[in-house]
């Protein structure tokens, strides 16, 4: 039964550690990588598709993005969501592939985004803690009914705590690889 809730805490602690990741990955290092347009969605015959469904999005250089239509009809359709996306983009056709570049970001936005980059490791913290608060609640409620032993409750949550505070290192490594990227110029 303890194992079983060890393993629950260490399987949603990776689940939080993985939703970071992907958090991180929409915020721009100014760097160009394939993932960054995956937010963006394109009209496709009357409904809003995922942009990576219409087109093959590759990295023609470190700071340019090549977006390849898989029909040659879809291309004005795809440049236009990339340009109403929301990520301050300006892509150009040329041919039948529309070029993506980066803009250089500024010492400011850089700032900020190291802001955000901070936000969302402290929400990553904050939901490894509500991870551990249950799981601790889970053991409190087994010890009040006397399913396990008192040295059982207390080698447990001490176990729960180990686990807590390598995803916690998890997480700060995390932060600051990113802010270290952002700061990079």
């Amino acid at each position: 039964m303890l194992r079983e809730i060890e393993k629950t805490v260490d399987d949603k602690m990776t689940k939080t550690i993985e939703v970071l990741r992907e958090n991180l990955t929409k915020v721009r290092t100014g760097r160009a990588h394939v993932g960054f347009l995956d937010q963006v969605e394109v009209d496709y015959y009357g409904s809003m598709v995922p942009l990576i469904q219409v087109a093959n999005v590759t990295l023609l250089d470190s700071r340019t993005l090549g977006v390849k239509p898989y029909e040659k009809n879809m291309l004005s359709g795809i440049e236009k969501a990339i340009r109403d996306g929301n990520l301050g983009l300006n892509p150009a056709s040329s041919g039948d592939m529309i070029r993506v570049p980066m803009p250089m970001l500024t010492e400011e936005t850089r700032k900020d985004m190291t802001k955000i980059v901070k936000s969302e490791g402290e929400d990553a913290k904050i939901a490894i803690r509500n991870i551990r608060r249950e799981a601790n609640n889970d053991i409190k409620n087994l010890l009040k009914d006397k399913e396990i032993s008192e040295d059982e409750a207390r080698r447990s949550e001490e176990s729960i705590q180990k686990i807590t505070d390598k995803y916690i290192d998890e997480v700060d490594l995390i932060v600051e690889e990113k802010e270290k990227d952002l700061l990079e110029l």
